[in-house]
Protein backbone atom coordinates (compact mmCIF):
# COMPACT_ATOMS: atom_id res chain seq x y z
CA UNK A 1 0.00 0.00 0.00
CA UNK A 2 1.37 3.38 -1.14
CA UNK A 3 1.60 6.20 1.46
CA UNK A 4 2.20 10.05 0.98
CA UNK A 5 2.83 12.47 3.41
CA UNK A 6 3.07 16.13 2.22
CA UNK A 7 4.85 18.75 4.52
CA UNK A 8 3.06 21.56 3.59
CA UNK A 9 3.70 25.20 4.54
CA UNK A 10 0.23 26.87 5.38
CA UNK A 11 -0.38 30.94 5.38
CA UNK A 12 -1.56 31.63 9.25
CA UNK A 13 -5.09 32.34 8.62
CA UNK A 14 -5.64 32.27 5.18
CA UNK A 15 -8.10 29.76 4.51
CA UNK A 16 -8.52 29.64 0.53
CA UNK A 17 -4.96 29.17 -0.04
CA UNK A 18 -4.03 26.35 2.20
CA UNK A 19 -7.50 24.43 0.89
CA UNK A 20 -6.51 25.35 -2.77
CA UNK A 21 -2.96 23.82 -1.73
CA UNK A 22 -4.20 20.67 0.32
CA UNK A 23 -6.99 20.37 -3.45
CA UNK A 24 -3.92 19.92 -5.68
CA UNK A 25 -1.91 17.58 -3.69
CA UNK A 26 -4.55 14.98 -2.90
CA UNK A 27 -4.68 15.30 -7.22
CA UNK A 28 -1.17 14.89 -7.85
CA UNK A 29 -0.27 12.29 -5.51
CA UNK A 30 -3.20 10.15 -6.33
CA UNK A 31 -2.53 10.31 -9.76
CA UNK A 32 0.81 9.13 -8.88
CA UNK A 33 -0.63 5.77 -7.16
CA UNK A 34 -0.94 6.87 -3.31
CA UNK A 35 -3.67 5.25 -1.56
CA UNK A 36 -3.74 7.49 1.58
CA UNK A 37 -2.57 11.31 1.59
CA UNK A 38 -1.51 12.57 4.88
CA UNK A 39 -1.39 16.47 6.02
CA UNK A 40 0.15 18.00 8.80
CA UNK A 41 -1.94 19.41 11.82
CA UNK A 42 -4.08 22.55 11.44
CA UNK A 43 -3.02 22.51 7.35
CA UNK A 44 -6.09 24.33 6.40
CA UNK A 45 -5.40 27.22 8.60
CA UNK A 46 -1.62 27.28 10.30
CA UNK A 47 -0.89 27.03 14.34
CA UNK A 48 -0.75 30.35 15.88
CA UNK A 49 -4.59 31.20 15.01
CA UNK A 50 -5.01 32.82 18.86
CA UNK A 51 -8.30 34.41 19.07
CA UNK A 52 -9.35 34.86 15.26
CA UNK A 53 -9.69 30.40 15.59
CA UNK A 54 -13.21 30.59 14.96
CA UNK A 55 -12.71 32.77 11.07
CA UNK A 56 -11.58 29.57 9.68
CA UNK A 57 -13.18 27.12 11.55
CA UNK A 58 -15.07 24.60 9.59
CA UNK A 59 -18.41 22.42 10.21
CA UNK A 60 -18.46 19.04 8.75
CA UNK A 61 -20.89 20.58 6.06
CA UNK A 62 -19.33 23.06 4.66
CA UNK A 63 -18.40 23.39 1.15
CA UNK A 64 -14.72 23.33 1.61
CA UNK A 65 -14.88 19.57 3.60
CA UNK A 66 -17.24 18.54 0.90
CA UNK A 67 -14.46 19.37 -1.53
CA UNK A 68 -11.82 17.66 0.37
CA UNK A 69 -14.26 14.45 0.71
CA UNK A 70 -14.75 14.74 -3.03
CA UNK A 71 -11.37 14.85 -3.91
CA UNK A 72 -10.38 11.60 -2.27
CA UNK A 73 -12.76 9.44 -4.72
CA UNK A 74 -9.86 6.76 -5.46
CA UNK A 75 -7.74 7.38 -2.38
CA UNK A 76 -8.41 8.36 0.90
CA UNK A 77 -6.77 11.87 3.29
CA UNK A 78 -6.38 13.08 6.72
CA UNK A 79 -5.53 16.69 6.57
CA UNK A 80 -5.93 18.96 9.66
CA UNK A 81 -8.44 21.90 10.41
CA UNK A 82 -10.07 23.32 12.83
CA UNK A 83 -13.69 22.02 13.34
CA UNK A 84 -16.84 23.98 15.00
CA UNK A 85 -19.41 21.25 15.99
CA UNK A 86 -23.13 21.86 15.56
CA UNK A 87 -23.74 22.61 19.13
CA UNK A 88 -20.78 25.31 18.53
CA UNK A 89 -17.69 24.17 20.18
CA UNK A 90 -14.57 23.69 18.45
CA UNK A 91 -11.72 21.72 17.97
CA UNK A 92 -8.54 20.62 16.76
CA UNK A 93 -8.97 18.00 14.80
CA UNK A 94 -8.21 15.82 11.59
CA UNK A 95 -10.39 15.36 8.76
CA UNK A 96 -10.47 11.42 7.64
CA UNK A 97 -12.12 10.63 3.95
CA UNK A 98 -11.72 7.65 1.90
CA UNK A 99 -12.68 7.39 -1.21
CA UNK A 100 -15.21 10.37 -1.32
CA UNK A 101 -16.51 9.31 1.66
CA UNK A 102 -16.45 11.17 5.18
CA UNK A 103 -15.37 8.82 8.11
CA UNK A 104 -15.02 10.53 11.13
CA UNK A 105 -13.13 14.13 12.24
CA UNK A 106 -10.53 12.76 14.68
CA UNK A 107 -10.36 15.29 17.36
CA UNK A 108 -6.98 16.20 19.73
CA UNK A 109 -7.75 15.16 23.12
CA UNK A 110 -4.62 16.36 25.08
CA UNK A 111 -4.47 20.40 24.90
CA UNK A 112 -1.05 22.49 25.91
CA UNK A 113 -1.64 25.30 27.40
CA UNK A 114 1.65 26.06 28.56
CA UNK A 115 4.53 28.78 27.25
CA UNK A 116 3.69 29.37 23.52
CA UNK A 117 0.68 26.67 23.42
CA UNK A 118 -2.58 28.54 23.88
CA UNK A 119 -4.90 25.68 22.15
CA UNK A 120 -7.16 24.76 25.95
CA UNK A 121 -8.02 28.63 25.61
CA UNK A 122 -10.02 27.96 22.92
CA UNK A 123 -10.42 24.74 21.68
CA UNK A 124 -12.62 21.26 23.25
CA UNK A 125 -10.61 18.20 23.43
CA UNK A 126 -12.07 15.27 21.87
CA UNK A 127 -13.62 11.75 23.61
CA UNK A 128 -12.82 8.97 22.23
CA UNK A 129 -9.64 7.24 19.82
CA UNK A 130 -11.11 5.92 16.95
CA UNK A 131 -10.33 3.47 14.29
CA UNK A 132 -10.77 3.13 11.09
CA UNK A 133 -10.05 0.40 8.20
CA UNK A 134 -7.84 0.64 4.98
CA UNK A 135 -7.22 -2.05 2.20
CA UNK A 136 -7.56 -4.64 5.44
CA UNK A 137 -5.50 -2.55 7.90
CA UNK A 138 -6.38 -0.84 10.70
CA UNK A 139 -5.56 3.03 11.06
CA UNK A 140 -5.19 5.27 14.21
CA UNK A 141 -4.71 9.12 14.07
CA UNK A 142 -3.21 10.85 16.39
CA UNK A 143 -2.55 15.19 16.89
CA UNK A 144 0.53 15.88 18.23
CA UNK A 145 0.70 15.60 22.04
CA UNK A 146 -1.73 13.28 21.67
CA UNK A 147 1.26 11.38 21.36
CA UNK A 148 3.18 12.37 24.71
CA UNK A 149 0.60 10.77 26.56
CA UNK A 150 1.12 6.48 26.29
CA UNK A 151 -2.42 5.60 27.59
CA UNK A 152 -4.12 7.17 24.26
CA UNK A 153 -1.36 5.60 21.41
CA UNK A 154 -2.48 2.08 23.77
CA UNK A 155 -6.42 2.66 23.32
CA UNK A 156 -5.02 2.68 19.60
CA UNK A 157 -3.19 -0.73 19.86
CA UNK A 158 -6.27 -1.50 22.00
CA UNK A 159 -8.09 -1.92 19.06
CA UNK A 160 -5.51 -3.99 17.21
CA UNK A 161 -4.02 -0.87 14.69
CA UNK A 162 -1.60 -1.75 12.73
CA UNK A 163 -0.86 1.95 11.51
CA UNK A 164 -0.34 5.12 13.13
CA UNK A 165 -0.92 8.32 11.57
CA UNK A 166 0.76 11.20 13.73
CA UNK A 167 0.37 14.55 12.09
CA UNK A 168 1.96 17.75 14.87
CA UNK A 169 3.04 21.58 14.32
CA UNK A 170 6.35 21.19 15.99
CA UNK A 171 8.52 24.57 15.84
CA UNK A 172 12.49 25.07 17.27
CA UNK A 173 12.32 27.13 20.71
CA UNK A 174 9.05 26.41 21.39
CA UNK A 175 9.75 24.64 24.33
CA UNK A 176 12.88 26.14 25.30
CA UNK A 177 16.46 26.45 24.99
CA UNK A 178 17.03 23.34 26.67
CA UNK A 179 14.84 21.06 24.94
CA UNK A 180 15.15 19.70 21.58
CA UNK A 181 11.72 18.99 19.42
CA UNK A 182 13.52 17.54 16.51
CA UNK A 183 15.64 14.74 19.04
CA UNK A 184 12.54 14.17 21.13
CA UNK A 185 10.30 13.66 18.21
CA UNK A 186 12.45 11.53 16.46
CA UNK A 187 12.66 9.33 19.57
CA UNK A 188 8.89 9.01 20.38
CA UNK A 189 8.25 8.16 16.77
CA UNK A 190 10.40 5.11 16.78
CA UNK A 191 9.56 4.22 20.29
CA UNK A 192 5.75 3.41 19.36
CA UNK A 193 6.68 1.69 16.29
CA UNK A 194 9.28 -0.66 17.89
CA UNK A 195 7.41 -1.58 21.39
CA UNK A 196 3.68 -1.92 19.31
CA UNK A 197 5.37 -3.11 16.11
CA UNK A 198 3.29 -0.70 13.97
CA UNK A 199 4.00 1.31 10.99
CA UNK A 200 4.00 5.70 12.00
CA UNK A 201 3.23 7.91 9.14
CA UNK A 202 4.17 11.38 10.68
CA UNK A 203 3.45 14.67 9.42
CA UNK A 204 5.20 17.92 10.37
CA UNK A 205 4.72 21.45 8.41
CA UNK A 206 7.38 24.05 7.78
CA UNK A 207 7.27 27.57 7.46
CA UNK A 208 7.82 30.55 10.05
CA UNK A 209 4.84 32.07 12.13
CA UNK A 210 5.05 34.95 14.82
CA UNK A 211 3.53 34.61 18.45
CA UNK A 212 2.69 37.15 20.93
CA UNK A 213 2.71 36.36 24.59
CA UNK A 214 0.76 39.17 25.60
CA UNK A 215 -1.15 40.56 22.63
CA UNK A 216 -3.82 38.40 20.85
CA UNK A 217 -3.85 38.57 17.24
CA UNK A 218 -7.59 40.11 17.78
CA UNK A 219 -6.26 43.23 19.71
CA UNK A 220 -3.46 43.79 17.08
CA UNK A 221 -6.29 44.13 14.00
CA UNK A 222 -8.12 45.94 15.91
CA UNK A 223 -5.91 48.74 17.84
CA UNK A 224 -5.65 52.26 16.43
CA UNK A 225 -2.84 53.49 14.07
CA UNK A 226 0.31 53.81 15.58
CA UNK A 227 1.66 57.76 16.02
CA UNK A 228 5.27 58.40 14.98
CA UNK A 229 5.51 60.49 17.94
CA UNK A 230 4.75 57.58 20.07
CA UNK A 231 7.63 56.28 21.54
CA UNK A 232 5.98 53.40 24.27
CA UNK A 233 8.19 50.39 23.81
CA UNK A 234 6.23 47.83 21.40
CA UNK A 235 5.79 44.58 22.56
CA UNK A 236 7.92 42.10 21.04
CA UNK A 237 6.56 39.04 18.28
CA UNK A 238 8.48 35.78 18.77
CA UNK A 239 8.95 33.93 15.46
CA UNK A 240 8.97 30.12 15.26
CA UNK A 241 9.97 27.68 12.37
CA UNK A 242 8.48 25.04 12.28
CA UNK A 243 11.14 22.27 11.17
CA UNK A 244 9.54 19.97 9.06
CA UNK A 245 11.05 16.37 9.15
CA UNK A 246 8.62 14.17 8.19
CA UNK A 247 9.36 10.32 8.60
CA UNK A 248 7.95 7.12 8.04
CA UNK A 249 8.86 4.25 10.50
CA UNK A 250 8.53 0.51 10.27
CA UNK A 251 7.12 -1.95 12.74
CA UNK A 252 10.98 -2.74 13.77
CA UNK A 253 11.18 1.38 14.58
CA UNK A 254 13.33 1.76 11.75
CA UNK A 255 13.25 5.14 9.73
CA UNK A 256 12.08 4.38 5.44
CA UNK A 257 12.16 7.82 4.88
CA UNK A 258 12.70 11.60 6.27
CA UNK A 259 11.73 14.72 4.51
CA UNK A 260 13.83 17.44 4.24
CA UNK A 261 13.98 20.52 7.34
CA UNK A 262 12.39 23.40 6.84
CA UNK A 263 11.17 23.39 3.25
CA UNK A 264 8.37 21.49 1.82
CA UNK A 265 8.33 17.93 0.04
CA UNK A 266 6.17 15.38 -0.17
CA UNK A 267 7.84 11.71 0.64
CA UNK A 268 6.18 8.06 0.13
CA UNK A 269 6.47 4.74 1.55
CA UNK A 270 5.21 1.13 1.17
CA UNK A 271 3.38 -0.30 4.14
CA UNK A 272 3.17 -4.19 4.10
CA UNK A 273 1.47 -6.38 5.79
CA UNK A 274 4.11 -9.06 5.33
CA UNK A 275 6.29 -6.78 7.29
CA UNK A 276 3.89 -6.24 10.08
CA UNK A 277 3.15 -9.93 10.34
CA UNK A 278 7.35 -10.70 10.67
CA UNK A 279 7.71 -8.28 13.39
CA UNK A 280 4.67 -9.81 15.12
CA UNK A 281 6.34 -13.33 14.84
CA UNK A 282 9.88 -12.27 15.68
CA UNK A 283 8.65 -9.97 18.45
CA UNK A 284 5.41 -10.15 20.19
CA UNK A 285 5.51 -7.95 22.48
CA UNK A 286 2.04 -7.44 22.84
CA UNK A 287 0.91 -11.29 22.70
CA UNK A 288 0.02 -11.27 26.66
CA UNK A 289 -1.20 -7.79 26.59
CA UNK A 290 -4.48 -7.96 28.62
CA UNK A 291 -6.84 -4.63 28.29
CA UNK A 292 -9.00 -6.75 30.94
CA UNK A 293 -6.24 -6.27 33.53
CA UNK A 294 -5.33 -2.88 32.62
CA UNK A 295 -8.92 -1.96 33.33
CA UNK A 296 -9.71 -3.79 36.37
CA UNK A 297 -5.88 -1.89 38.18
CA UNK A 298 -7.30 1.58 36.60
CA UNK A 299 -11.24 0.73 38.50
CA UNK A 300 -8.78 0.13 41.81
CA UNK A 301 -6.65 3.16 40.87
CA UNK A 302 -9.76 5.73 40.14
CA UNK A 303 -12.03 3.90 42.52
CA UNK A 304 -9.96 2.63 45.24
CA UNK A 305 -11.98 -1.25 45.64
CA UNK A 306 -11.32 -4.19 43.72
CA UNK A 307 -14.01 -6.38 42.18
CA UNK A 308 -14.97 -9.14 43.23
CA UNK A 309 -13.30 -11.23 40.53
CA UNK A 310 -9.87 -8.96 40.97
CA UNK A 311 -9.85 -10.03 45.04
CA UNK A 312 -10.43 -13.66 43.96
CA UNK A 313 -7.54 -13.10 41.66
CA UNK A 314 -5.43 -11.76 44.31
CA UNK A 315 -6.14 -13.60 46.65
CA UNK A 316 -4.96 -16.63 44.68
CA UNK A 317 -1.91 -15.22 43.31
CA UNK A 318 -0.71 -14.31 46.77
CA UNK A 319 -1.48 -17.40 48.49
Amino acid sequence: MKVAIVQTAPILLDLQHNLDEVLQKIGEEKEKGAELIVFPELALTGYFVGQRYHEVALRMDSPEIQRIVAATRGTAAVVGFIEESVSMNFYNSALVAVDGNLLFAYRKLNLPNYGVFEERKFFSSGKQVPVFRLNDLNFSVFICNDLWHPALPYLGVAQKADVFVTIFNSSQGSMGTEFSNIESWGIINKFYSRIFGIYNLCANRVGEEAWNPRESMLAIEHAPEESPFDTTPKKEWKSFKFWGGSEIINPFGQQMVKAALHREEVICGEVSRDLLRQKRILLPYLRNDDPYFTLRELQRILYGKRSKDSVDQFKTDTS
